[in-house]
């Protein structure tokens, strides 16, 4: 059931991409919340089902939680200076959400299971139904656009020229004069826009300041920014994140999936493998939270270069830590393990959104979970060849 939520979480990013460029980040949590509400049931009248609910409530829920992770992304646009933070708190808060689970299972255990799922999937419930209330009266029914996008969607002289309407008008006397008074309020806007950032003030300089520095440091903003996705999607930059996400999704999945396998294997004890994989169940959720204020500060005042390097080294000392038969060596690749998850997913966003720009976002970043969603059914013959090839040895 893991795996296929777990491909079924990260597949269904593409058509998440594609809703969510097309129709805004409004219409994505609603249909977020839907799907939400629907595995939710599912869990929660699985056992009155004349199928079994548990499957069709896991996939439900793994469709609905894209819709409204992926489409919160364009948040860090609010406070540009920040949005490396900003990334940090909502993938931190994608991590730290499987803590709810876990605090259910001691809540089941220590109420003699009495609090049933029937009864945490019904208050559960709770969840969706403030997502669509937030998304209907508080959330941009449009992403945010940076102040850069805002300015040159404003000055693009094409903007004058509608031909759905002007095919309409056949006076081209008339059609001139609304031409001309299009092209009048797009300056008067981006004269707005100009007057509201202060551009020619102290403050104005201060903020194109930063926001260069921001850029310069990050040494790859804006390298395809105003490409079409296809263009995108051709070229190095997509190809080789792509690839390197398909492998560490997958590793990611699988560690997370088959951890108490692993060091039942390498430690050659069930009690110790347990305790480790019960440190790991609270140490995911925690390391999610913990990593925020790092996370932010790494990728606002880092370059991107820089990050992807600390991800392979880090990776690579998890895959040290994790072929070592001590206890201590799990611990450490479980710490490192907790705090290297939230940062690759919140740098791979990153890169996307610095390198491809907004306005391809959800297609392009989508294209690549999707992708490495597709190869994460890899992990079933990973599984079968560590059991029966390596006789468990992982």
């Amino acid at each position: 059931m893991f795996t296929t939520a777990a491909v079924a979480t990260n597949v269904c990013a593409l058509p998440v991409g594609t809703v969510l460029d097309r129709y805004g980040p409004r219409v994505c949590g609603v249909i977020g919340s839907i799907l939400l509400t629907i595995g939710a049931l599912f869990f929660a009248f699985a056992a009155q089902l004349p199928i079994d609910g548990y499957i069709p409530g896991y996939f439900f829920l793994a469709l609905g939680g894209p819709f409204v992770f992926i489409s919160s992304f364009q948040l860090s646009n609010t406070f540009p200076r920040h949005s490396g933070l900003i990334l940090a708190l909502l993938t931190g808060a994608f991590d730290s959400s499987s803590a709810i689970f876990l605090f259910y299972r001691l809540i089941y255990n220590a109420s003699n299971r009495t609090f049933t799922p029937q009864k945490f999937f019904l208050v559960y419930l709770v969840v969706p139904i403030s997502i669509c209330i937030a998304q209907l009266t508080l959330m941009p029914l449009r992403s945010y656009k940076t102040v850069g996008e805002l300015v040159t969607h404003a000055e693009d002289p094409a903007n004058d020229i509608r031909p759905h309407i002007d095919s309409r008008i056949s006076d081209e006397s008339r059609l001139a004069r609304i031409r001309e008074e299009r092209r009048q309020h797009r300056e008067s806007v981006v004269s707005e826009i100009t007057s509201l950032l202060g551009r020619k003030g102290e403050e104005g300089d201060r903020q194109t300041a930063q926001e260069e520095r921001k850029k310069n440091i990050s040494g790859v903003w804006g390298a395809l920014h105003g490409r079409s996705a296809v263009q995108q999607i051709r070229s190095p930059w997509f190809i080789l994140i792509t690839l390197f996400t398909v492998i560490q999704m997958t590793r990611i999945n699988y560690f997370v999936a088959t951890i108490r396998t692993q060091y039942e294997h390498l430690l050659s004890s069930h009690e110790q493998a347990v305790h480790v994989n019960n440190v790991f169940d609270v140490a995911l959720p925690v390391g999610g939270v913990m990593a925020i204020p790092m996370i932010g500060l790494v990728l606002d005042n880092t370059s991107t270069p820089f990050v992807l390097a600390l991800l392979v080294s880090v990776a690579t000392a998890i895959g040290l830590f994790g072929v070592l038969p001590y206890l201590w060596a799990a611990y450490a690749n479980v710490a490192l393990f907790v705090l290297y998850r939230p940062l690759y997913y919140t740098a791979v966003s990153d890169y996307a959104a610095k390198v491809f720009g907004f306005h391809t976002f959800g297609k392009v970043y989508g294209l690549i979970i999707c992708l490495a969603g597709l190869l994460n059914f890899v992990q079933s013959a990973l599984d079968a060849a560590t059991h029966r090839v390596f006789d468990g040895d992982p």
